[in-house]
């Protein structure tokens, strides 16, 4: 091995790592691994067979969407197990027809996508994305589809008055909830969601388990066919230690939420500050003071009319050992302007230049000043030294 070889690997094993890409995906916490761990070893009983292991694994589902009930204030039989978010969104989008559906082009791709089968009348956003729950368009459909928290900028929706607005004329609302979980009061006597989205691991819970909510009444057809799971509304072997793990993932998530609210609110504060005080970075703030604590988008216009290229920055604050996304996970490895913040109005150069941080339980001060740093630095690398001004909107 030659000195360059030894001294990267030397400089990888001493990085300070630091991840603020919460908003993606959380690291599992170690309480919900203890719940699932007797389902992944000896309870592995398919919950469809009427033997003993097969009754034990039926119990914990059960008792699991018993205690989701209990979290979201509705009824058991009003939960539907996915394999995560987005089968849940799709599953949503697709009992919310026939006729106009009203939702934001900012909404999550896992609606987006969905809805190309549909006619949809779209939503006005703000700067932020948040929508417009004022818009007449509200009153002239009969189904509407809109996340709680955008999962690119934290801009929160007013869904309740949204649902309002519908329920006049007895209309159907989707709420994609799934940054929400943990932070923001999801219960359905609050959100008044007829179908509501979550996600597991968002939560500290596994990846591959979510749950959709039906409000017992809304229309409802399967398009996973092929079993009786889910009282027949979703075929396919459940996933027990998902399910358990979800279950006891949300529970925590929701008693610790504002204890949590508190602490993500400082370190967003601390840095965004500590943004503004790098004067020699110029950047565009895509989220409000008022959104969800734990995201902060900011997008950097081009500096002598050349764009910042948004994905190299990804990647040197990666070998910088700071991890952020430049949006939705899903989308991540495209070179295509963010969607969202298009249509939040802001430049297509821009846009592409934006990266998101999102803040987790696991994230210290420290942590805040390294990224701060780190940033600053591979900003300064990247367009070839320090600008003299700041243009900063907020």
């Amino acid at each position: 091995m030659g000195f360059d070889s030894v001294r990267d690997t030397f400089k990888q094993v001493c990085m300070k790592r630091v991840y603020l890409d919460n908003a993606s995906t959380t690291p599992l916490d170690g309480e919900v691994l203890e719940a699932m761990l007797p389902f992944l070893r000896d309870q592995y009983g398919n919950p469809s067979s009427v033997h003993a292991m097969g009754r034990k694994a039926r119990y914990a589902i059960e008792d699991s969407r018993e205690r989701v009930a209990r979290v979201l204030e509705c009824e058991p039989s009003e939960i539907i197990f996915t394999s995560g978010g987005t089968e849940a969104d799709n599953l949503a989008v697709h009992c919310l027809e026939p006729g106009p559906i009203a939702s934001s082009p900012a909404e999550h791709k896992a609606v987006l996508t969905p809805l190309e089968d549909h006619s949809v009348r779209w939503l006005p956003v703000d700067s932020s994305a948040r929508v417009d729950a004022d818009s007449r368009i509200l009153d002239a459909v009969q189904a509407a589809t809109v996340m709680l928290v955008n999962n690119e900028t934290g801009a929160v929706n007013d869904v309740a008055l949204i649902a309002d607005r519908l329920h006049q004329h007895d209309g159907v609302l989707h709420v994609d909830a799934v940054q929400a979980a943990g932070l923001l009061d999801i219960r359905i006597p609050v959100v008044k969601a007829d179908l509501m989205t979550l996600s597991a691991h968002k939560i500290g819970g596994p990846k591959g388990c979510g749950l959709l909510y039906v409000r017992a009444g809304t229309p409802y057809s399967e398009i996973i066919k092929g079993g009786s799971q889910e009282r027949g509304r979703r075929g396919g072997t459940e996933n027990v230690a998902g399910i358990v793990g979800f279950a006891r993932a949300l529970e925590k998530a929701t008693s610790e939420k504002e204890e949590w609210n508190s602490q993500c609110r400082l370190l967003r504060r601390r840095l965004r500050e500590g943004l503004f005080n790098l004067n020699n970075i110029n950047f565009v703030e895509n989220s409000t003071e008022d959104g969800a604590p734990h995201i902060l988008n900011v997008a950097f216009p081009p500096v002598n009319r050349n764009p910042v290229d948004g994905e190299m920055l990804i990647l040197n604050l990666d070998v910088e050992g700071v991890c952020v996304s430049s949006g939705s996970a899903c989308t991540s490895g495209a070179v295509e302007p963010s969607h969202v913040l298009l249509a939040a109005g802001l430049a297509p150069d821009t846009a592409a230049a934006s990266i998101r941080v999102s803040l987790g339980k696991q994230n210290t001060v420290e942590d805040v000043d390294h990224a701060v740093m780190v940033l600053g630095k591979c900003l300064d690398r990247m367009v070839e030294g320090p600008q003299s001004a700041r243009n900063a909107s907020v």
